[in-house]
């Protein structure tokens, strides 16, 4: 039962937890925070305020996009027409700062940071169902960081993968609105016997999507 919670976890990028984790979106936040950091070191570094400019148009656009409602297909549409030229032009900035910067300076650092993991900050870009923003990850995740103590009989390293899944599970559909224990006892009984190629169908979106 905990392999196919396991799987189903792993298999649609959009479980909360998985999503933000594997796809990168806790960088964004740190990268800008790292650039944050460099400004207040030397706060007439324009080099540095132009980097922070840019990525918070990204943000901007995201806040709109939410506004307005979009949903992640209307949403990824919206990041390839104005979020792409962004993120080009903001790529092309931190490389022109690195290569004036103090490797161990503050905004040396930051542009490692960010070209470092260019692959997972750019992947909102991909999949429009992937945060800009880690708060959602980091909400998630902060009742085990509170009560990891409380759980160090739970007996195995097999252990943390499962909890993970189910964290996972439990947090889609919280942001889903799916009620948590009408999606469990709909799902649990008979989940050993499901066919494996299908458990996809399970995770909380499209189990939800069934019953519309």
């Amino acid at each position: 039962m905990l392999a196919a919670l396991e799987s189903a976890s792993r298999c649609i990028p959009l479980c909360g937890l998985v999503q933000c984790a594997l796809c990168g979106a806790p960088h964004k936040a740190h990268a800008r925070r790292y650039f944050f950091q460099a400004l207040q070191l030397n706060g007439k570094d324009l080099v540095t305020l132009g980097i922070i400019v840019e990525i918070d148009k990204l943000f901007e656009l995201e806040a709109d996009a939410k506004a307005g409602g979009l949903g992640a297909a209307e949403r990824l549409e919206l990041r390839g027409q104005k979020a792409q030229p962004i993120v080009d032009g903001l790529k092309k900035r931190i490389e022109s700062a690195r290569a004036s910067a103090l490797p161990r300076s503050a905004l040396g650092k930051a542009c490692d940071y960010a070209l470092g993991r260019w692959g997972q900050l750019r992947r909102f870009l991909d999949f429009g169902q992937i945060e800009l923003s880690n708060n959602l990850a980091e909400n998630a995740i902060r009742p085990v960081a509170i009560g990891r103590r409380n759980w160090l009989h739970v007996g195995s390293e097999r252990a943390g993968p499962r909890v993970a899944a189910i964290l996972s599970v439990v947090e889609t559909c919280r942001r889903h609105n799916i009620p948590i224990r009408h999606y469990l006892s709909s799902v649990l009984p008979g989940l050993g016997e499901f066919p494996a190629n299908r458990v996809s169908e399970l995770t909380p979106a499209n189990w939800a999507r069934g019953r519309s």
